[in-house]
């Protein structure tokens, strides 16, 4: 007997088994991502994007396809995050107009849901790109087409269009080139099949374990800034360095590793020569301490309460929202405003001392979502508003929250690192009006190259560099620059190819990881190899990222 119709009630199922497959596998999607920086990758963007909508779907009794409809696009909008989430979100939102004023959705009706949601997500994206999660979407939606005009039976139509997809999403490493060097399909692709895969789970009546979504999304949300003091497994950020008296050889060095992953984590271990490098967080600093001392002498040890040091950031953080909204109250809308995605306190107190109205925290290792954007735009009191995402993964995002406001002129400009978002700041021209500022901003930003030095999660191929996991990186604003095993001499490759002729200005914000007399020490370094260039050095405080340096 064949099945021709999907109602809500079917609908609902089947929404929420692909958002808890997708949540199951997120983890094997972040290990696609071709850079293996240690960021919010595309499975958690997805993941999180999909499981806002899903909160708001599960939530609903006895609703109409309208109502389903709603929730589904409404939530996975303002919860996208990352290019990844914001596309799922647009192919939501497409289907979604589709089918919501019907009662049953049958074949016909899909497959102009599935072309509807992949010219929605091609719209979205300024440069659409093939060998991406577009290209499965539109290959999903031809083979809907083609489908829809040999049956109407649903149980022949879904398995087809699946095992299309998954053919695909096979060919994707043949579209782009950077998939095939690194052997591994396109991410995106791979979470939106994976979404096909429960929902067609659910039509089937397997059994689905939608304990993730009823737990509250299976993802927490965790900024470095605002995690939940219960979040904080270890408690303790241990940092020191261990003079040898002899060569640390590579059997040590995974020893020691290994020994470090029995007892925290966000362990980093760098040895150049006589020098070994420890970051770890534990809840026993002094058993790092001990087994350390086997290898030799320590010098430079820092340990830093990370439970105390939230609490007290909740405190300011809450004194400062509350005196936000006493002043909100109080005064006028003013012309102009300003909101910049930051990754640290140096850079957030750089964009406070520039004027910066408010700062979204994320950045690289949490992607702000469309919805945090909404939350900073209502906070900022002005009539037009600058937004500077600082990441070419959280501009989509952006412009999201652009298209969703209407009682204020948002203007995103496209900045992709945090030294372009302080250039454009400091381009602003209060005298000129606003298009005038547009212009001069990116313009501004036009001239500003980045690199950042940060360490690899897992072996990969890029770029015609072989990278091993806990290698450093220099990567720079179109791909991976340089690759070593000392933070310095990675960060001096990098600024190799950066530094041009006419280059004036060199920026350095050390990150959260690096000691200030490191800083300077390679600051130092610095101006003696570029005698002509002036060189600044400030404290960034930025995690995972050793350094992130500008050149203009």
């Amino acid at each position: 007997m064949s099945i021709k119709t999907i109602d809500t009630k079917m609908l609902q199922k089947m929404f929420l088994a692909g958002a808890a497959n997708l949540e199951a596998k997120k983890e094997f999607i972040n290990e696609l991502n071709v850079f293996p920086v240690p960021d919010g990758d595309t499975g958690t963007n997805m993941t999180l994007t999909i499981m806002s909508a899903a909160k708001e779907v599960s939530a609903l009794e006895n609703a109409d396809m309208n109502a389903v409809s709603k929730a589904i696009s409404s939530g996975s909008l303002r919860g996208a995050r990352g290019n990844s989430g914001v596309i799922l979100s647009q192919l939501l939102r497409g289907f979604t107009k589709e089918i919501r004023d019907c009662e049953e959705i049958d074949v016909p009706t899909l497959a102009k849901a599935c072309e509807r949601a992949t010219a929605t997500a091609y719209k979205a994206v300024m440069k659409p790109k093939e060998g991406t999660i577009l290209t499965v979407a539109k290959g999903i939606a031809q083979k809907a087409a083609e489908l829809a005009e040999t049956t109407d039976d649903l149980e022949v139509f879904l398995p087809e269009v699946l095992s299309h997809a998954q053919e695909v999403l096979a060919k994707t490493p043949d579209l782009l080139p950077v998939l095939k060097e690194a052997g591994v399909v396109d991410s995106g692709g791979q979470g939106l099949l994976e979404v096909l895969v429960g929902a067609y789970d659910a039509f089937q009546g397997k059994e689905i374990d939608y304990s993730a979504i009823e737990a509250g999304g299976g993802t927490k949300i965790v900024k470095p800034s605002a995690q939940a003091e219960a979040d904080i497994k270890f408690g303790y950020c241990t940092e020191f360095i261990i003079m040898t008296e002899k060569a640390f050889t590579d059997q040590e060095e995974t020893e020691f590793k290994a020994y470090l992953e029995s007892i925290g984590d966000s362990i980093v271990c760098v040895a150049d020569d006589d020098i070994v490098k420890i970051h770890v967080h534990t809840n026993d600093p002094g058993l790092a301490i001990q087994k350390a001392l086997t290898y030799g002498q320590l010098s430079r040890m820092k340990i830093d309460n990370m439970r105390e040091e939230h609490q007290e950031k909740l405190i300011r953080d809450a004194e400062k929202v509350a005196a936000q909204q006493k002043k909100e109250k109080k005064e006028p809308r003013k012309p102009v405003g300003f909101i910049a995605v930051s990754i640290g306190e140096g850079m957030n107190d750089i964009f406070r001392e520039l004027g910066v109205d408010y700062i979204i925290e994320g950045g690289q290792t949490m992607n702000p979502s469309t919805e945090d954007m909404l939350t900073a735009i209502d906070h900022v009191n002005a009539e037009h508003i600058f937004i500077l995402p600082n990441n070419k993964n959280i501009i989509l995002a952006a412009n999201q929250a652009q298209s969703l406001t209407k009682d204020k002129d948002i203007l995103v400009i496209p900045t992709k690192t945090v030294p372009q978002g302080i250039t454009a700041v400091i381009n602003y021209m209060p005298e000129a009006d606003i298009d005038t500022n547009v212009d001069v901003m990116k313009e501004g930003i036009a001239n500003v190259k980045t690199g950042q030095i940060t360490y690899a999660v897992r072996d990969t191929r890029i770029d015609d560099k072989e990278i091993h996991e806990g290698d450093i990186m220099g990567i720079g604003d179109a791909g991976i620059l340089s690759v070593g095993q000392s933070v310095e001499q990675t960060a001096k490759e990098m600024l190799s190819k950066l530094v041009e002729e006419d280059s004036e200005l060199i920026s350095l914000y050390y990150g959260q990881d690096v000691l200030e007399e490191d800083a300077l020490s390679f600051a130092k370094e610095v101006e003696e190899l570029y005698p002509d260039v002036d060189v600044d050095m400030h404290a960034g405080g930025q995690p995972i990222y050793y350094y992130v340096i500008s050149v203009e």
